[in-house]
């Protein structure tokens, strides 16, 4: 049997990772569909897309339409012939385009669906403190990350993962998932199954900076959670009070300290190394802060310049 003809939609790293894999695997990949150059930096240079930069230099073919419904990306994308489509972070595609191929469209989501459906899934899974999260191959339809499953894989999440580091875990099984999804799919091994909603759905609605401010009158546990669940990026941020000095400070890394405290939630407790955050339950002790106008440094690093007033807080 012949390999299916493919074409390929995603921008971003964890894209990159998935199309390396069909590559390195031989894939039949026809073409490449991503986002279109964006100028970025004070130069406004184009920039473009991972996906863009690693398709151009493997040889293959790229497509940037605006607009996926425009009557020439159409026809361009039917002239290659596509008998399957796999779409991993890529945007919502009209119908004209995910039911042209005879094996369907389907999509890579890093969640276990119908958990987690949306733009942030990796984020608010280790914010809502889960244990376990997943990637799941699905048939794209005209809603968001509602079509029928195909494949689902699990894995656990460990109390020192942060996005970053789960981000990477399910993109290498994400990968194998979609090799064995091809396979399953070429050979109607596949029985979709729609997803079941009978219970509670948690979302994973896309993050934006006033979402990633910390309240720091939660407890201890939902706290770390919470600076996990946003690092590398987008980041947890505070406003720290240094006297009368505001100081916008983003957290990347922290850990719990679960001592007995009679301070005020949000006070600061400083010593020649550490900076921690008096919080229910214990401190937040600060391990890795950006200031403004700064890089991202160790807690010790940013003590050594920064003279901290007697009653400094956050909140």
């Amino acid at each position: 049997m012949s390999k299916p003809r493919i074409v390929f939609m995603g921008t971003p790293d964890f894209a990159v990772a998935i199309l390396d894999k069909l590559v390195k695997n031989d894939c039949n990949v026809v073409g490449v569909i991503t986002a279109p150059d964006k100028p970025a930096g004070r130069g406004r240079k184009l920039n473009e897309s991972a996906v863009k930069v690693y398709a151009m230099k493997h040889g293959l073919k790229v497509m940037q339409p605006t607009n996926l419904k425009d009557p020439n990306f159409i026809k361009e994308l039917e002239a290659l012939l596509p008998e399957l489509q796999i779409v991993v972070a890529f945007r919502m595609l009209p119908k004209v385009v995910w039911s042209m191929p005879k094996l369907g469209t389907f999509n890579l989501h890093a969640s276990l669906l119908p958990q987690y459906r949306g733009a942030a899934p990796i984020n608010w899974a280790i914010i809502n403190g889960e244990t376990e999260t997943g990637v799941t191959t699905f048939f794209i339809d005209d809603k968001i990350d509602t079509g029928a499953i195909l494949l689902q894989r699990k894995t656990n999440i460990s109390e020192e993962d942060t996005a970053g580091t789960l981000h990477d875990k399910l993109m290498h099984l994400g990968a194998d998932l979609v090799l064995e999804t091809i396979h399953q799919l070429q050979y109607k091994a596949i029985v979709p199954a729609n997803q079941q909603e009978d219970r509670p759905l948690k979302e994973a609605h896309k993050l934006h900076k006033e979402t990633c401010e910390i309240d720091w009158t939660q407890d201890i546990a939902t706290i770390n959670n919470f600076i996990r669940g946003l690092s590398p990026y987008p980041t947890a941020w505070t406003t720290m009070y240094n006297g009368e000095d505001e100081l916008f400070l983003k957290i990347y890394a922290a850990k719990m300290d679960m001592e007995p405290h009679q301070l005020k939630v949000g006070s600061i407790v400083a010593t020649k190394n550490e900076l921690k955050v008096a919080v229910k339950g214990g401190y937040i002790n600060l391990l890795e802060i950006q200031l403004p106008g700064k890089r991202k440094m160790t807690t010790k690093e940013v003590l050594n310049g920064l003279k901290l007033a007697e009653n400094t807080y956050v909140g």
